[in-house]
């Protein structure tokens, strides 16, 4: 199958609801591990603390140390005093946000939203809409002093995806300390990046000792990682953008692993991006950069950084089930079938799905 005729509904499965997990495992690092070889195919059934059995000393495991933001926030039309909910989306600069609004089709630019506290009290912080684009994205400028990310903490609540059933109001207290890595640095994400959220300090410590090298990088995961694809044939999706960043140090610590024939091991499909993208724009060169990327992987791409690959399941038809198909067999297209059978048995298995599930490796 050539890859212009790979369809959306290629990447399809049927998922038994009561497999989509609702709350994390009782302790991080207490969800299963699901391995697949990639030259064998074959898979094997361990827990997630199992993974060091598989790093070698002298391998490097890169982590996505960004941070979920509180982005989900409530206020009121100044003119109307209509409620609005307000997801904030991607940062323009300092204070200046593309948000979603809902209902957001009577807010023209030139309205004032004033914000409100959890109990719906008046709080001091307010945005100006100053445009809209062909998306229904609405550009908001805050008036605060400071910097607005300090502002919310205290009002907006974790933007957990859409398949996690929360009533409306504060985040919980299990939701703010468990969508949320141990090692989240640079803040910017509206979703947590999953992978990530199985580490504990105990279990970081114990790779390290063991001569595996730990870096990281930054890719804030924006509302686009919840899209779903709307067109036929995939070569015609467009994906979103999200700013990320990778250090010279990192860099440096990728050649050496690459350099003395060591594996590097993503943590995470957004470290994917970030590495792939870093060495895509500078003609397969992995060099220090800031920037965005609209990188979409999907069978046959031919990954230049990443060895081996630790990730949580992912939703049917998702440009993330897409990535990890590319994965299973780089260069080649018949990753999609061993991703889709590998699912399969996971089901069976009554492995736990999506953002607070279990986790795969793929090496």
């Amino acid at each position: 199958m050539p890859e212009t005729a790979l369809r959306t509904l290629d990447f399809d499965y049927s998922l038994p609801p009561e497999l989509i997990a609702q709350h994390p495992a009782p302790q991080r690092d207490q969800s299963r591990l699901l391995v697949l070889d990639r030259s064998t195919e074959q898979t094997t059934h361990r827990q997630f603390p199992d993974l060091v059995s598989y790093l070698q000393p002298g391998d490097t495991l890169i982590l996505n140390n960004s941070r979920v933001i509180p982005a989900r926030l409530r206020g009121v039309k100044r003119d109307t005093g209509g409620q609005i909910e307000i997801l904030l989306v991607e940062e323009v600069a300092k204070n200046d946000w593309w948000a979603l609004l809902r209902p957001g089709k009577r807010v023209r630019p030139g309205s004032v939203i004033d914000f409100t506290q959890h109990d719906g009290s008046p709080a001091s912080l307010s945005a100006e809409l100053i445009e809209k684009n062909e998306a229904g994205h609405c550009r908001l400028r805050f008036q605060c002093d400071g910097d607005v990310l300090d502002a919310i903490d205290a009002l907006g609540e974790i933007p957990l995806p859409p398949y996690i059933n929360r009533e409306a109001g504060a985040s919980s207290p299990e939701d703010l300390e468990r969508y949320q890595t141990v090692y989240a640095k640079a803040r910017g994400s509206v979703a947590a990046p999953t992978a990530g959220l199985h580490f504990t300090p105990e279990l970081l410590r114990q790779i390290k000792d063991r001569g595996i090298n730990i870096h990281y990088v930054t890719l804030h995961v924006g509302l686009g990682t919840f899209a779903t694809i709307k067109v036929e044939r995939i070569a015609e999706h467009q994906m979103h953008s999200e700013r990320f960043e990778i250090s010279a140090e990192t860099v440096a610590a990728i050649a050496a692993t690459k350099a003395a024939g060591k594996r590097v091991f993503a943590i995470g499909t957004t470290t994917v991006r970030v590495l792939e993208s870093a060495a895509a724009q500078n003609d397969g060169q992995l060099t220090a950069m800031r920037g965005t990327t609209r990188i979409f992987l999907y069978p046959p791409y031919r990954f230049r950084v990443v060895d081996c690959l630790v990730t949580n399941f992912h939703l049917p038809q998702s440009t993330l089930l897409m990535l990890v198909s590319a994965f299973a067999k780089p260069g080649e297209m018949t990753g999609r079938e061993l991703m889709l059978n590998t699912y399969a048995e996971a089901v069976r298995e009554r492995y736990r799905f999506f953002s607070y599930g279990d986790a795969m490796l793929i090496k």
